[in-house]
């Protein structure tokens, strides 16, 4: 358990929504701390639990063989209080640079929405008429991360949390590790809401079907994971089906909730619960329909 509250700080700012971010140095590396966000859906929330979403989505990622960002759970006092925070690792250098989808997609000049319109067809001819980096590599990054945040129910990845680390000096783009994956694993369940999912099947049910939806729309919806993937309707997200199953270690991910610190035992429930049940349900179930 580590103490961010009195570390050195940098001036580097970072944007995005849900909850204050300061610039620290730890172990003489940069790292983001995320602070937790209001949880404005819950009332009976004082904070969501995104930081410590942010911590499990992104290990979850890191099982599965996917690069992602560095994340380290802590705590952070000041003015008496103590809140729990993430420090995510900063993958940036002196000569790379993070460059969102959305940029890539703004340098597409027929596209008919600008580079945050997130309807999937405008996405993928983005992927496909790019020139910056080989389409067939931003493909199956897209669609292998569809399928993990499938899994953790994240609602929010969307063109501005995930791209590329454009290199200043050489002009060339690599994919940047994946990051942002706050808000997955339902951040503003409290503890009555965990109680009743694990208590009742048709609670759990909802939150496999119909909640979360992901950040892609398709004819101006936003789409629903199980329907979706379960269709069959994507080759490439078949593909990516086959190529993640594979790598998803339930005992492994099961053993980093159970050394997961500062959450409580039901909260290790219903995370565990909610995985297992939306792997068997969207992703075991629909690889055993297209095979």
């Amino acid at each position: 358990m580590i103490d961010f509250s009195s570390l050195p700080r940098r001036n580097k700012t970072y944007a995005g929504a849900n909850g204050s971010k300061i610039a620290v140095m730890y172990d003489d590396e940069l790292y983001m701390l995320k602070f937790p966000g209001i949880a404005r859906k819950n009332k009976d929330m004082s904070y969501a639990n995104g930081c410590i979403c942010e911590y499990l989505g992104c290990h979850i990622f890191e099982i599965v063989g996917i690069p992602v960002q560095k994340t380290l759970l802590g705590t952070f006092n000041r003015n008496g209080k103590e809140k729990i925070v993430v420090a995510c690792k900063d993958f940036t250098t002196s000569d790379t640079v993070i460059q969102d989808f959305a940029s890539l997609k703004n340098t597409i000049i027929d596209s008919e929405h600008n580079g945050y319109g997130t309807e999937l067809p405008d996405i993928l001819m983005a992927m496909e008429e790019q020139q910056s980096i080989d389409s067939e590599v931003l493909k199956q990054r897209f669609w292998d991360m569809f399928i993990v945040d499938a899994l953790i129910g994240n609602w929010d990845r969307h063109n501005g949390n995930w791209g590329f680390l454009y290199n200043c000096r050489t002009d060339e783009m690599t994919l940047a590790p994946v990051y942002d994956c706050g808000s997955s694993l339902f951040p503003q369940a409290d503890d009555e809401i965990m109680k009743a999912v694990l208590d009742n099947p048709a609670e759990r049910n909802v939150r496999i079907f119909n909640i979360p939806l992901s950040g892609i729309r398709e004819d101006g919806r936003r789409i629903n994971y199980f329907d979706f993937i379960y269709s069959g309707k994507s080759q490439d997200c078949n593909a990516a089906l086959k190529r993640i199953m594979p790598r998803i270690d339930m005992k492994k991910i099961d053993l980093m909730i159970d050394e997961t610190p500062f959450i409580s035992d039901l909260q290790k429930r219903f995370y565990k619960t909610m995985l297992a049940e939306r792997k068997e349900k969207i992703l075991d179930r629909t690889l055993n329909k297209i095979i």
